[in-house]
């Protein structure tokens, strides 16, 4: 008798920052058996950050189980991070899933569901403080492991993260395999990708980008956090 698939789903909304999804999804596609879905609330179409489409969505009501589910992260993901139906989708699946992850932001979206209440998590840099929000403890790692939930930082982290994965289902030998398979060997031409790294000029450019958003986020998130306490 054939073993069932491994499913993954990719639980994915609008404006979502499109590399923590599409990333992931190149490595664990590879999963030995996969079967890899990707779903929206309502199906059908979702436009990404820079408006990449990502169409044929399924609509996450209809997906009765999967063994891992992932969240990317996104501009919007505290605003989705409010959107009840969403969010109560994500935690049904992940209450039945054998791993329980996201991607930057989409840890808050986690958070929101209910999943990090006194997990270590990490999360984009600029946003890791608002996983108090949610009862989670923030962790700079670039991929963290609490138990069966597994978080990776901001956006280009989500490749480490999935081959974390990879690692964990597969076995190390399959995960290296697929790393020379698919030429990962990041050589960065600015060495400057985390904060402790970056020069002062740098930091502040992107600091100040970050602060034109930082009030309506946090906001965001502080009302996620208090509707997950009531």
């Amino acid at each position: 008798m054939s073993q069932p698939a491994f499913t993954t789903v990719f639980a994915i909304y609008p404006n979502l920052t499109q590399l923590d999804f599409t990333g992931p999804h190149q490595v664990l596609c590879r999963l030995p058996g996969a079967a890899t879905i990707v779903a929206s609330r309502d199906g059908g179409e979702i436009e990404a950050e820079g408006g990449l489409v990502i169409g044929r969505t399924r609509k996450l009501a209809d997906i009765e189980r999967c063994d891992l589910i992932c969240v990317p992260g996104g501009m919007n993901a505290t605003e989705t991070a409010l959107d009840e139906t969403f969010v109560n989708e994500v935690r049904r699946l992940a209450l039945g899933a054998k791993y329980i992850t996201s991607v930057c932001t989409g840890s808050l979206i986690l958070g929101a569901a209910g999943l990090l209440q006194g997990k270590r998590a990490a999360c984009h840099w600029a946003w890791r403080s608002l996983l108090t929000e949610f009862g989670a403890i923030p962790d700079e790692a670039r991929v963290v492991r609490d138990g069966n939930i597994f978080t990776g930082g901001g956006v280009t982290a989500g490749i480490d993260f999935a081959f974390t994965m990879m690692t964990e289902i597969a076995g190390e030998g399959y995960a290296k395999a697929l790393t020379l398979g698919l030429e990962y060997a990041p050589a960065p031409p600015y060495g400057c990708g985390r904060p402790e790294l970056a020069d002062h000029d740098t930091l502040s450019r992107v600091a100040g980008n970050m602060d034109k958003v930082m009030a309506k986020r946090v906001a965001e998130a502080q009302e996620a956090g208090a509707r997950l306490r009531r």
